[in-house]
């Protein structure tokens, strides 16, 4: 036995010395980890195995191991290798390891591994010594065993022991002596093992220990006494019932009750008490094999086996009342029981007597399972019943009850599995042959023909090999209780018909009729040369059928080879009587049977049969007799037909006579015997009779191969004796019986092929009468099909010579046509019927009349296709009647004429449509028609027409040689038509000549005022396709315009009056130069009907293109000459028209493909407008309101203007029309003098910021702007002067667009210069537009620097070029790069500068916020001291501005101040000049004066106040005003006290030059200022003073000098103090504070503060206003 284990010798040695280390790890294995513990037994284990060890060594690794065991509890795979371990140790010394068991235990219980170990050593051959005391030991285990895993150990040896001990006791004597314990104690030792098991364990639920328990107790049965097993019986089946209803797994209960019956058998007598137990034991054994056996499964595998053993166990024991109770079980309700009675049946059948009341007990028990049927039962019922028939129990008078059973099983509608198929073969072979044939020969075995004939074949081929032929004469040897060789011969052909049936009908039933038949048949009633034909034909058969399917067989060819067989097959019987005797069965098997198919195919068996016949007698004895037979269904009339033209093949005459004799019955009242009938059915029977005669005529005919045409003609004189000289009443139902059975024959004879040949002269003679009988029907109702019959028989007799002459075909034609369109409409006629079957079938009627009536004019077109149009003027009529269902019939009679005609394909002969345009108009119309049917009829004639005319001039062409035209047939259909007027007037069109056209055209006209709404819908549609098809041919176009106009005037409905002004449309597409300027030449306001007209120009592409293109030229040439002082008319016409063109288009393509040269145009004209004289109160075009609402009028003006924004709409610009209202861009274009303005504000607004595109440059894109700047540049210098400014301001303006200023290159800039100095103020200011804009793009600005000299001399210009002036500055420098930027403005400072405090708000606020870009852009490169200078000069401008009232002023101020005070540093006022506002800019300039004090140097303080001076002097009364406010403010600020006497004078003297101001509140301000100096220089001198005499102490003390204490304000004084003086001067500041504090009661907010360390000039220096002020306060940042 080799290990698992790696180990090698090589790693280890086999000396003890290694065992010991092993054992000794082992004794210490609680201080190593599971990991090594699992190691070192492996490795234990492996030594073990593979070598030999002494005994003291086998007892130490034992102790060792039980040691561990006892100390560590080992659980999982180390407990296991501990078992492998006791294992391996026993299998060399079992006694060591067993006797182990005897230690002390703590737990009064061995370790379980050693129990499994001992359990495995058992069955060891050196361990039978060891048993006896073993299981001693064992018993005493299982009397205190508590736990299941403990149960378990114990069990596993107890099955070791009984299995060893049964196997030793089998072994016989010899080995019995090598046990420790002798067979009688064994014995007991079993019997008092299992008293412990019932009476120490609990064994009655579902565990492994009851399952264990169980198998040991059957081992036990064996070695106990039989008297004590047979005791224990009673409790063993009470025990084994409480473990089925634990569901215990029934392998082990049905393995222990087969061991208990296998021991109790063994002993002879199962006992009282085993069958006393018989019916429980049985029952369990049932419930046992009522489980399902799985395959996969073998205990369930095993526990069906067991069950059926013992049962047979029983049945050795009990066989009386075991087979009771097994029946018992077959005869319930519960399948599954059944079914294992069954099986338990078949098991033990073979020991069970056969006795007869045996056999009647079974056979009861089985017809009861029959009758319950139950199909899980069926395939095990089947089993048995074929058991039985090997025990000859078919053969019993019950079989015959068991064998149909079979049958039906294995009849293929039961959809019955494969095997019972199979296991129903094997038992009908079981049957006898004969019986078995004429089983399957039964009808209703039908469905089990197929299993029958295959078995009943299998059989007579089976009897062949062994030399027992089956002759059939056998079968005529007993015709009463077998099928006769007639009736075999006729089922097995007829069931051969459907070959494919079930499968294999066919096949089956051939195969059985050649088995049946072998050549060698010598029996007296079928000769053996049918043998041979059988023998060779049969097989061929049967290859056709394994060559073919039941879809891809040729049935009718079939049928034939049957036929041809079956008749081949009786003409070598050659037996008269045979004969007869047959056709007797095939007639009565016609009777019998009701299958179509079947009884079709006997009428032709019958035939065949009698066609073989010489005996002429017989033959007519037989045609009389089958003409005799049941005739009441068609099926039977056609199927004597049939026969009778079998044999008319063979014996034509002979039929004929006898057909000749048999219709005297129709005319002939002495012999008839339809008169015998009741007088109920006499008229009946008439048409009967009729119909078998004519149809068996037309069977006749159509087998024939002409002998019967010689016949024809008296055959048809016959035909019309037969309705005048009838015996019956000629009535309704008479004629209609008439008429059906003449429609076969003639339908027949016209397709036979060689009717044609021969001159029928009865023909014309029955044509008339049938016109007559079309005549007489009513024209009120259709109560019978007499019309639709005689109308099919006269079509059938079309082509028959000799053909009808014209006027007897118009005739014909008058006839059908009045006699089928004047009929009632359907809904009539559903009314007028009693029920709805009979109202249907009254409609079907009609419907197959209508189709005859069809098929009668296709015919004559046939014969002459030249008369088709003679055919449809024969229905104008009805196709112009005021009733809807005479038009609908007549419209469906032409459709399906050109229909017909079209499909011919035959256009050799000319087909003339000599009024093709009224034909076309009508059909056209009626595609319009109320009735919508109507409206698809005419389609599918329209489209047939069209397809006859196409395939007329393609085939013109192609005679003439010419390209044929392909697919243009594909392009229509009737579909495209149906509703269509345009597409038949598309399709149409081609085919008239322009004055066809223009007839057309105004011939629809005239249908435009029609009562009905289709109908002038229809014209109105026709009229607009034809114009759009073909509306340049079109003439007189003047004489249309105004037909049209005047319809449109007249009240038409909405949907033709939408649709002429649609034809209108197309009109002037086509003619714009003729229908354009009539219509421009209405008088203004316009109607609704002219407006209506114009608005539709709008909606198509082509139309809008077309009229936009002239309507431009128009304005462009009008306004292109020198203007008028009168108005002109045209050009606002035209404003109008685009008015209505616009405002709802549609055609946005159009507008825009077009829009950059219709934007000028009606621009310039707009300009016109504005500058004419219109009349007061003007209205040239009108708008109406919505509901309730009344219209709103235009002038010329307010119209151009209306027509500029949807110019903008219809181009999809809709933003612009948005931004022109936003920026009241549309009030300056309505002025005359800010026109240009508002065509730049349009473009794009100057005014917003740079930035922030808008107008027409930023909507529309760049192409459409390169398209405007192409036209305008065209007309920079045009000679008109209106062209020219719309042109220069859109020029000017579209140089924003940086495309646009790179696409123009460098003469944009000379224009613009040039323009400049043109003396026209405009022209300054739109050239100034452009040079700002210019210098939005980058390196233009650049270029624009050596223009800012020429453009600050323009800053002095009036207003508007001032504005543009300072523009073009500000983008110069804000779009600049470099530091050349500030020396820029340092040039142009000074003359911007005073635009600040210009009086003109235009250029204040332009001048403001252009400083406000300069600033922040200035601020990019850290401008120095030179441009801080600069800046600082804007100050007090600004300071002065933002006491303005408007305004727009304050804001730009703000603005500008946040800009410089982020130059300068002062970041403290940021905020406050950010967010000002009207209401609080004289706080805001009491805070910056406040910080200008506190923060800054005197001298800025000064400097300002000095520039402030200026502004006294100002001749804007603001502007003084703001002045001394801005002085008053600072003053405040001040401490006057510490001012020089000098500045503080000149203060004074220059506010006191305002005392005499003509403003008086400049006065009043002025007076004020001055007291509130003179107040804030004695209040601080008095506090000054007494501060001072204490400073002046201090200093003495100190030894200091006394600091300067007046201040210069308006020039500059050098202070120089040593470094101690400065440091002991600032040591004494905060000491002086205090006191003054103390002194004064108050803490002032304005400290004084000592001059810096900068160095200053030692001169007096006054400022000026011109010069900028020395840069003081806080350091830049």
């Amino acid at each position: 036995m080799v290990g698992s284990s790696d180990i090698t010798d090589r790693e280890w040695g086999i000396s003890g010395k290694n065992i010991e280390d092993i054992m000794e790890a082992l004794q210490v294995a609680d201080q190593l980890s599971t990991d090594n513990v699992l190691q070192t037994l492996k490795l234990l284990k492996v030594k073990i195995l593979n070598n030999k060890m002494a005994t003291s060594l086998c007892q130490k690794v034992t102790d060792t191991i039980v040691d561990y065991l006892r100390t560590m509890k080992p659980q999982g795979e180390l407990e296991e290798l501990c078992t492998g371990i006791l294992t391996a140790l026993g299998f060399q010394s079992p006694g060591i390891v067993i006797f182990k068991l005897w230690d002390r235990w703590h737990n009064n219980l061995p370790p379980n591994c050693l129990l499994i170990a001992v359990g495995r050593l058992i069955f060891f051959q050196g361990a039978a010594p060891y048993i006896g005391i073993t299981w001693e030991y064992i018993l005493r285990l299982l009397r205190v065993a508590q736990t299941e895993a403990d149960m378990l150990a114990i069990c596993h040896v107890l099955k070791a022991l009984v299995i060893s001990v049964r196997k030793h006791l089998d072994l016989g004597t010899k080995e019995d002596e090598i046990m420790d314990i002798t067979q009688e104690a064994a014995s007991l030792k079993a019997y008092l093992t299992l008293r412990l098991l019932f009476n120490r364990w609990s064994l009655k639920s579902n565990n492994k220990v009851t399952e264990q328990a169980l198998v040991i107790t059957g081992h036990l049965f064996f070695l106990m006494p039989p008297s004590k097993l047979k005791n224990q019986v009673n409790r063993l089946t009470r025990w084994l019932m409480t473990l089925i209803s634990a569901k215990v797994v029934p392998f082990y209960i049905s393995q222990c009750i087969c061991q208990l019956t296998e021991a109790l058998a063994l002993s002879g007598y199962g006992g009282i008490n085993l069958e006393s137990q018989l019916e429980n034991i049985i029952g369990m054994l049932f419930e046992q094999l009522s489980e399902t056996v799985k395959d996969s499964d073998s205990l369930s595998v095993q526990n069906h086996s067991l069950a059926l053993r013992s049962f047979y166990n029983l049945i050795q024991l009990y066989n009386d009342q075991v087979i009771p109770l097994i029946r018992k079980n077959m005869q319930t309700s519960d399948p599954a029981k059944i079914v294992s009675a069954l099986q338990v049946f078949m098991h033990v059948f073979q020991e069970v007597p056969q006795t007869e009341q045996l056999q009647s007990e079974v056979m009861h028990s089985v017809i009861i399972m029959i009758q319950e049927d139950l199909k899980p039962v069926q395939k095990a019922l089947l089993n048995f019943i074929e058991m039985l028939g090997q025990h000859d129990y078919l053969a019993l008078p019950q079989g015959n009850f068991i064998i149909n059973y079979v049958i039906r099983l294995s009849e293929s509608d039961c959809s019955n599995e494969e095997d019972i198929q199979i296991l129903c073969s094997k038992i009908l072979q079981m049957v006898s042959l004969p019986k078995l044939i004429t089983l399957a020969c039964q009808p209703s075995n039908t469905l089990a023909f197929v299993l029958l004939s295959k078995t009943a074949t299998k059989m007579a081929l089976r009897a062949r090999s062994r030399g027992q032929v089956p002759y059939l004469s056998s079968f005529h040897l007993s015709p009463t209780q077998f099928i006769s060789p007639q009736k075999l011969l006729t089922h097995l052909v007829v069931l051969s018909v459907k070959p494919y049936r079930e499968g294999e009908f066919g096949v089956s039933s051939l195969r059985l009729l050649y088995a049946l038949h072998p050549i060698t048949s010598l029996h007296p009633i079928i000769n053996s040369s049918v043998g041979q034909l059988w023998m060779k034909k049969i097989p061929q058969m049967l290859q056709i059928l394994d060559d073919h399917t039941e879809k891809n067989l040729n049935q009718e060819e079939w049928e034939d080879r049957l036929l041809q067989f079956s008749s081949q097959s009786l003409v070598a019987i050659d037996d008269d009587s045979w004969l007869e005797q047959l056709i007797k069965v095939v007639l009565e098997r016609i009777n019998y049977f009701s299958d179509d198919e079947e009884k079709a195919f006997l009428y032709k068996f019958f035939g065949f049969t009698l066609r073989t016949s010489r005996n002429m007698k017989l033959i007519k004895m037989m045609i009389s007799s089958i003409l005799q037979t049941v005739h009441e269904e068609l099926q039977e009339r056609e199927g004597i037909a049939v026969a009778l033209s079998i044999v008319s093949m063979k014996h034509l005459k002979i039929v004929l006579d006898q057909l000749q004799v048999y219709s005297a019955v129709l005319t002939d009242k002495d012999s008839s015997f339809i008169l015998k009938l009741m007088k109920e059915h006499q008229r009946r029977e008439w048409g009967l009779v009729c119909n078998i005669i004519y149809l068996s005529y037309s069977k006749i005919i159509l087998e024939s191969k002409g002998d019967i045409f010689t016949h024809l003609d008296g055959i048809l004189a016959m035909v019309l004796q037969h309705y005048h000289n009838c015996i019956m009443e000629k009535d309704k139902n008479l004629k209609l019986e008439y008429l059906d059975a003449l429609t076969k024959l003639t339908n027949i004879l016209s397709s036979h092929p060689m009717a044609f040949q021969f001159k029928f002269p009865q023909k014309l003679e029955i044509v008339t009468f049938m016109m007559e009988l079309i005549r007489e029907e009513p024209l009120n109702s259709i109560s019978s099909s007499i019309r639709l019959k005689a109308m099919n028989i006269i079509i059938d007799f079309r082509k028959l010579h000799p053909l009808m002459e014209l006027e007897e075909r118009t005739e014909l034609l008058r006839t059908c046509y009045k006699s089928v369109l004047c009929l009632p409409s359907t809904e009539v006629l559903q009314k007028e019927a009693s029920s709805l079957q009979e109202a249907q079938a009254t409609v079907d009627l009609f419907r197959e009349t209508l189709q005859s009536l069809l098929r009668l004019m296709e015919t004559l077109i046939v014969e002459m296709p030249s008369r088709i149009q003679h055919c449809l003027e024969l229905l104008d009529t009805w196709l112009n009647s005021q009733k809807d269902n005479e038009r609908e019939r007549a419209m469906w009679c032409a459709a399906r004429i050109l229909g017909f005609t079209a499909k011919m394909n035959n256009f050799g002969m000319d087909i003339e449509f000599s009024r093709l345009g009224r034909l076309v108009r009508l059909l056209a119309l009626r595609c319009q028609d109320p009735v919508d049917n109507i409206c698809f009829l005419s389609a599918q004639a329209v489209y047939s027409l069209y397809c006859i005319l196409l395939l007329q001039k393609q085939m013109g062409r192609k005679k003439q040689g010419l390209w044929e035209e392909e697919g243009k047939n594909e392009v229509y259909s009737a579909n495209v038509f149906y509703n269509n007027t345009f597409e038949i007037a598309k399709a149409f069109a081609e085919y008239f000549t322009k004055m066809q056209l223009t007839t057309l055209v105004l011939t629809a006209m005239e249908g435009l005022t029609d009562s009905r709404a289709k109908v002038s819908l229809a014209a109105a549609q026709l009229m607009s396709a034809v114009m759009k098809e073909r509306g340049r041919d079109m003439i007189k176009i003047e004489e249309v315009v105004e037909g049209i106009l005047e319809r449109l005037n007249s009240q038409l409905e909405p949907n033709t009056k939408e649709e002429t002004v649609r034809a209108m449309c197309l009109l002037a597409g086509n003619n714009t130069h003729t229908v354009v300027p009539m219509l421009l030449n209405k008088t203004l306001p316009w109607d609704r009907t002219n407006l209506a007209l114009w608005k539709a120009f709008g909606n198509q592409r082509e139309t809008t293109i077309s009229v936009l293109q002239l309507l431009i030229g128009i304005l462009e040439r009008l306004h292109s000459k020198e203007e008028t002082k009168e108005m002109a008319f045209q050009p606002v016409a035209v404003t109008c028209a685009l008015y209505e063109m616009l405002s709802g288009s549609l055609c946005q393509e159009a507008v825009q493909e077009l829009y950059p040269r219709l934007l000028l145009a009606i621009l310039c004209h707009l300009y016109w407008v504005i500058e004419q004289n219109v009349p007061q109160k003007m209205v040239v075009y009108s708008k109406e309101g919505g509901p309730g609402s009344k219209s709103k009028p235009f002038d010329p003006t307010s119209c151009a203007l209306e027509v500029v924004k949807l110019v903008f709409s219809a181009a999809a610009y809709d933003g612009v029309v948005v931004y022109g209202d936003q920026h009241c861009c549309w009030d300056l274009l309505s002025c005359p003098r800010f026109y240009y303005i508002g065509i730049m504000d349009l473009t794009s607004n100057s005014w917003l910021p740079v930035f922030h595109p808008s107008g027409i440059v930023k909507t529309c894109e760049p192409a459409i702007l390169h398209r405007i700047l192409n036209l305008v540049r065209s007309l920079l210098y045009s000679s008109s002067y209106h062209w020219k400014i719309l042109a220069r301001a859109f020029y000017a303006q579209l140089l924003w667009h940086r495309s646009v200023a790179q696409t123009l290159g460098q003469d944009l800039l000379v224009n613009l210069i040039k323009w400049v100095k043109e003396p026209n103020l405009i022209m300054k200011e739109v050239g100034l537009r452009g040079i700002s804009n210019l210098a939005l793009h980058p390196g233009q600005a650049e270029s624009l620097k050596g223009q800012v000299p020429f453009l600050k001399d323009l800053l002095k210009n009036e207003a508007r070029v001032t504005v543009q002036a300072v523009k073009s500055l500000r983008n110069i420098i804000c779009h600049g790069k470099g530091e050349d930027i500030k020396v820029v403005f340092c040039s142009i400072s000074k003359q911007l500068c005073p635009l600040i405090n210009d009086e003109r708000d235009q250029v204040k606020i332009s001048a403001t916020s252009a400083l406000s870009h300069m600033l922040r852009h200035i601020d990019k490169f850290k401008p120095r001291l030179t441009t801080r200078r600069e800046i600082y000069t804007f100050l007090v401008p600004l300071l002065l501005s933002i006491q303005d009232n408007n305004t727009e002023v304050v804001k730009a101020c703000g603005r500008a101040l946040t800009e410089w005070t982020n130059v300068i540093g002062w970041s403290s006022l940021t905020q406050t000049f950010r967010h000002i506002t009207l209401s609080d800019h004289i706080q805001v300039l009491e805070e910056t004066c406040k910080y200008l004090v506190n923060t800054s140097k005197t001298q800025l303080v000064g400097d300002l106040l000095f520039q402030s001076f200026g502004f006294l002097k100002s001749s804007q009364s603001f502007l003084r005003a703001a002045a001394i406010n801005f002085i008053a403010l600072t003053v405040k600020k001040l401490n006057m006290s510490q001012i020089h006497e000098d500045d503080v004078e000149l203060l004074q003297n220059a506010i006191g030059n305002l005392r005499n101001d003509p403003v008086e509140s400049i006065q009043s301000l002025v007076n004020t200022t001055l007291k509130k100096i003179d107040e804030y220089i004695n209040f601080r001198s008095i506090s000054t003073s007494r501060m001072s005499q204490i400073s002046n102490n201090i200093l003495k003390v100190t030894g200091i000098k006394n600091p300067e204490r007046k201040k210069r304000l308006f020039r500059s004084v050098k202070r120089e103090r040593d470094d101690d003086n400065q440091k002991i001067w600032r040591w004494l500041q905060s000491p002086l504070n205090s006191l003054r504090n103390r002194y004064s009661g108050r803490v002032k907010d304005i400290p004084h503060k000592s001059g810096n360390s900068d160095k200053q000039s030692t001169g007096s220096q006054v400022p000026t206003s011109e010069s900028p002020p020395t840069e003081a306060g806080p350091a830049a940042k």
